[in-house]
C-alpha cells in the first residue's frame, strides 16, 4: 500500500445522494460510503454494474459533481481544488467533438483549454497524435472518424497537457480488438513513464491484462478491492492431466489422490482432475503417475479470470444486500 504521501486519489467514506422526483421526495443514494487509495505509478480499474456508482465517483472526484459526505484527495489536495485538476487528464464516456474540428484543431482547442500555447500545443500534436494511431489523420475532420477513432482522439486530448493522472471512462469503447492492444501498450507506456491511470470499465479481460489492482463496486459500495491474483486466487485449486494411458491405469496410479472426474478422450488418452493440487501434492501425483510408468501429456492447473471473479461478488452482493435496491429509492417522508 502506497503511503501518504504517494497517494494520487485518496477517498474516505464518501457519500452522494441524489434527490429527485415530485416535490424532491425521492432519494437515491448513488455512493454510500465509499473508500479506497490509488498510489503513484499505479493502473487501477473501477468495476461494477451498469448503476453501481461508478461514474458518480468520478464525477465527484473531478468536481464535476458536489458530494454529499466524507473526504477526498486528488494529488494532494481536496478534490474541486484547481491546481491539482489541471494535472488531471479526462477521457469521458460517450464523449463528442464538435463536428467542425479535424483532429488537429480538436487538440489545439482542448490544449488552449488546458493553458497551453499554440506553439507547444502544435509541437507536441504529431507525436501524439502518431502514439495513438491517428498519425496520417490530423487533417481529417472528425465528422468522418469511427467511434474507435474518437476514442484515439479522445485519448491523445486527455493527454496533451502531460497530466500526472490520468482518468479514463470506459476508454476502450467501441474500439476493435487491434486498438484494444494498441491502447493497453499506450497505457503501459504511460505507467512506465511514472503516470497514474484511473480506468473505469466493463471490459472485464482488458482491465485484467492492463491493471495493478481493482475495486468492484456495486449498489454504490465498494465489494472488493485488491490486485487481480488476490481477486482470482483459487485456495483449492484443482489440478488436471492430460495422460497418455486408460482410465483405469490411471485411477489406479493415483488412487490415493482425489479425483473430481476423469474424461476418456481416446482409448489411450485420458484426462484426469486432482483436487488440492498444491505444490506437495503435485509433486507426488507425477511421482505415482512416473512409478506406474505412465506418460504426461500435460499438466495445467485451475485458473479463476477476473470475470469469474466479478460474478461471484455479484452473487455475493446480491445475495447479502437484497434490501438495498429499496433504499436507493426511499421515499423521504
Amino acid at each position: 500500500m502506497a503511503t501518504t504521501s504517494d497517494l494520487v486519489i485518496e477517498v474516505n467514506d464518501i457519500r452522494k445522494t441524489y434527490v429527485d422526483g415530485l416535490f424532491r421526495r425521492r432519494r437515491v443514494e448513488a455512493l454510500k460510503g465509499v473508500s479506497l487509495q490509488l498510489g503513484r505509478g499505479e493502473v487501477f480499474g473501477l468495476l461494477g454494474p451498469n448503476g453501481a456508482g461508478k461514474t458518480t465517483l468520478i464525477k465527484v472526484l473531478l468536481g464535476i459533481v458536489r458530494k454529499s459526505g466524507g473526504r477526498a484527495s486528488l494529488l494532494g489536495s481536496p478534490i474541486g481544488n484547481r491546481r491539482s485538476r489541471s494535472r488531471v487528464g479526462f477521457l469521458p464516456e460517450s464523449h463528442r467533438f464538435p463536428q467542425h474540428h479535424t483532429g488537429l484543431t480538436a487538440l489545439e482547442h482542448f490544449g488552449g483549454l488546458s493553458g497551453m500555447s499554440l506553439r507547444e500545443i502544435r509541437q507536441k500534436t504529431p507525436g501524439l497524435l502518431e502514439m495513438v494511431g491517428l498519425g496520417e489523420w490530423g487533417k481529417t475532420p472528425v465528422k468522418k472518424y469511427s467511434k474507435g477513432m474518437q476514442q484515439r482522439l479522445g485519448l491523445a486530448q486527455a493527454m496533451i497537457h502531460d497530466p500526472d493522472l490520468l482518468i479514463l471512462d470506459e476508454p476502450t469503447d467501441g474500439v476493435d480488438p487491434v486498438g484494444r492492444k494498441e491502447m493497453r501498450d499506450i497505457i503501459q507506456r504511460l505507467k512506465n513513464d511514472g503516470k497514474t491511470i484511473f480506468i473505469n470499465s466493463h471490459l472485464l479481460q482488458e482491465v485484467e491484462l492492463v491493471c495493478d489492482r481493482v475495486a468492484i463496486l456495486d449498489k454504490g459500495r465498494v465489494r472488493r478491492e485488491g490486485s487481480i491474483d488476490e481477486l482470482t486466487n483459487v485456495s483449492d485449486a484443482e489440478c488436471t492431466f492430460r495422460l497418455l494411458t486408460t482410465e483405469k491405469a490411471a485411477r489406479e496410479a493415483l488412487s490415493g489422490h482425489s479425483i473430481t472426474r476423469a474424461v476418456v478422450q481416446s482409448p489411450k488418452l485420458v484426462v484426469v482432475t486432482v483436487a488440492d493440487a498444491d505444490q506437495a501434492a503435485l509433486d507426488r501425483c507425477i511421482d505415482d503417475l512416473r512409478k506406474a510408468r505412465i506418460s504426461i501429456a500435460s499438466i495445467f492447473k485451475a485458473q479463476r479470470t477476473l470475470e469469474d471473479a466479478f460474478m461471484e461478488i455479484m452473487a455475493n452482493s446480491s445475495a447479502a444486500g437484497g434490501s438495498e435496491m429499496a433504499e436507493e429509492l426511499e421515499i423521504v417522508e
